[in-house]
């Protein structure tokens, strides 16, 4: 089971030139025992500890399965999934899209893809080649600032990739993905339980507790009614 780490703090040595929000940024980022704790371990980002923590309560992650990770950037995420699937000895596997570039990662197959262009589904499809077994979501929206606003953005695309997982996903297939609180909205919710026989919020202790993100966690994909 991963601990949380011990908490410490640096003091920052100068602000010069930096905005208030800037060194605000900067000073969290360096007290936050996440981030100094992925650059040890040789993780992509903090982030990396969240889905750490919620595969060591709820078990999704399992050697031999096939895992597609949605808005992969940095990297943190495939990291782990290539970890627990142990996609080294090339019986797991861990395909992942994003906007961006990242640097490659060992054992994972990376796509430069816009997940919303009309090409992107068959070419994901393609490059699957079959059902998978846990579809991630850690997209994130660009924030307007308007708190409903980034509600409705975010749930559009867990929506999206929702959609998306319900077409790739095998029976008995799990689906993670990033939401705010307020909830999902309760569409989505419905489709979700009708599709998979466990729906549920989960916080891991690597998200921060000032932070408004929490995860949709679906189990027990019935497969496509």
């Amino acid at each position: 089971m991963s601990r949380a780490p011990t908490r410490g703090r640096i003091k920052l040595r100068t602000a010069s030139g930096r905005t208030v929000s800037q060194q605000r940024w900067l000073k969290r980022q360096i007290d936050d025992p996440y981030v100094r704790r992925a650059k040890s371990e040789g993780y992509r980002s903090r982030a990396a500890f969240k889905l750490i923590e919620i595969d060591d309560k709820h078990r999704l992650l399992k050697p031999g399965q096939k895992v597609l990770d949605l808005g992969a950037a940095p990297g943190g995420w495939s990291q782990v999934a290539a970890d627990r699937v142990k996609a080294a000895t090339g019986n797991g596997r861990v395909v992942a899209i994003d906007l961006l570039e990242i640097e490659p990662i060992a054992h994972v197959e990376f796509a430069r893809i816009d997940f919303f262009e009309e090409s992107a589904p068959a070419r994901l499809k393609e490059m699957l080649g079959g059902p998978v077994d846990v579809v991630l979501c850690d997209m994130a929206a660009n924030a307007m600032g308007h708190r409903k606003t980034d509600h409705l953005k975010i749930v559009a695309l867990v929506e999206a990739a929702a959609d998306f997982a319900r077409e790739v996903l095998a029976p008995g297939g799990a689906f993670l993905a990033k939401v705010i609180q307020g909830g999902t909205e309760a569409e989505l919710l419905a489709m979700l339980k009708r599709e998979f026989s466990s729906v549920k919020h989960v916080k891991p202790p690597a998200s921060r507790a000032d932070s408004a993100e929490l995860y949709v966690l679906a189990t027990g994909f019935r497969g496509r009614s």
